[in-house]
């Protein structure tokens, strides 16, 4: 195969970058958005804010429900004695 590339370049050391699920992740997560999510969020920053508003809400859910179940536990021991 003929090409015009000096023989200085040494295309051995070059990193090959893959594109799709194959691809190397150089220690990150990558995370595919669907076109219409990705239309709400300009960035990554924007996506991780929401998710961690969902994160303390759902947190914040759990403590009520757990607080709610433990008072309705006590009232029905109160009853009974």
């Amino acid at each position: 195969m003929e090409d015009d590339l000096r023989s200085k370049y040494d295309l051995k050391s070059l990193r090959v970058r893959k594109l799709g699920p194959e691809r190397k992740s150089f220690g990150k997560t990558t995370i595919r958005l669907e076109p219409d999510v990705a239309e709400v969020f300009p960035n990554a920053d924007a996506v991780n804010e929401a998710l961690r508003f969902l994160i303390r809400v759902v947190q914040d859910n759990q403590i009520s429900a757990l607080t709610k179940q433990s008072q309705n536990s006590s009232d029905g021991a109160d009853k009974t004695s």
